[in-house]
């Protein structure tokens, strides 16, 4: 096993950039591609061609590894990275990290006999990541709510890692928290907590007085018939990955304030969440016997 390795980061946004310094000052060799655009971002020695990057000891891949347009997910590259390129240009037995890899980029993967994991499906990852993700939601919430969070009546869609924390913080701070959940271990679990609580399923009829909802489930819980029971100036926040929890189009049409957040701790914190991952592939890599 070895100590320093040999790292390329390709594609990404802030979280990535972030990670690429915290590799280099832990003394590991970075090599960057897709960063383009704000090459002031990482270190001007480690920007390299995609052939470099790709031959690392490991590869990491950004989160989401793709873009809604089935790209590699590259906002600060000044071009289109096609992920077939990508993975055409590792060798085999290429050990490569992603996060919130489709099947179809696994199925890939495997055909080009590359060993890719998903550092977005390790619990540690997600049970960090929701700290910065809750601090995003409370900053857009104190940010656009013309009230305090102080008792105000919120609804949390959703009774997962990052459900949990942001109903604990909005409690904290507070608010009189309802959390809906489609388990009966969750309801039994937000019962615990001392919240209310709602059974997902049963929505209808149940969606008046909210003065905040926020959704943590990639399913469409939010459709029109429950959008237009929300009380006027209802501020929604939608932090699911795609497809999302909430019409938007029901919602303009309707004038609810509705705010779809993605990537949050990438935004809020990058930092943070670059170490976060940065301590998730040690992880990997320990595991696969690359490090110590």
């Amino acid at each position: 096993m070895k100590e320093k390795i040999t790292f390329g980061i390709i594609g990404g946004d802030m979280r990535q950039a972030k990670l690429a310094q915290l590799l280099e000052a832990d003394g590991h060799a970075v090599h960057i591609f897709g960063f383009d655009r704000q090459p002031e971002l990482v270190s001007s020695q480690s920007v390299n061609t995609l052939q470099q990057a790709a031959s690392a000891d490991c590869v990491v891949l950004p989160l989401p590894v793709t873009d809604e347009h089935e790209n590699l997910n590259a906002p600060i590259s000044g071009g289109v990275i096609r992920i077939a390129d990508v993975l055409d240009a590792m060798p085999q037995g290429q050990i490569v990290c992603g996060g919130r890899i489709p099947e179809e980029i696994f199925r890939m993967a495997s055909e080009r006999k590359l060993r890719l994991t998903d550092y977005f499906a390790r619990e540690e990852l997600a049970i960090a990541n929701a700290v910065p993700t809750a601090e995003g939601v409370l900053q857009i919430a104190m940010e656009e709510l013309p009230i305090t969070l102080a008792g105000s009546r919120v609804l949390v869609m959703g009774f997962g890692h990052t459900g949990k924390i942001i109903a604990h913080r909005l409690h904290a701070l507070g608010a009189l928290v309802t959390v809906s959940a489609r388990r009966y271990s969750d309801l039994a679990w937000i019962r615990a907590y001392g919240y209310r609580q709602e059974f997902t399923e049963a929505l209808d009829g149940r969606l008046g007085g909210y003065d905040l909802i926020v959704n943590t489930v990639p399913h469409k819980i939010l459709n029109e018939a429950r959008l237009q029971e929300l009380s006027p100036g209802c501020l929604c926040i939608d932090i699911a990955s795609r497809p999302g929890g909430l019409d938007f189009d029901a919602a303009s049409r309707l004038g609810v304030k509705a705010i779809w957040a993605l990537s949050l701790p990438g935004k809020v914190a990058p930092v943070t969440s670059g170490a976060i991952i940065k301590e998730t592939i040690y992880h990997i890599l320990q595991e696969l016997g690359v490090i110590q």
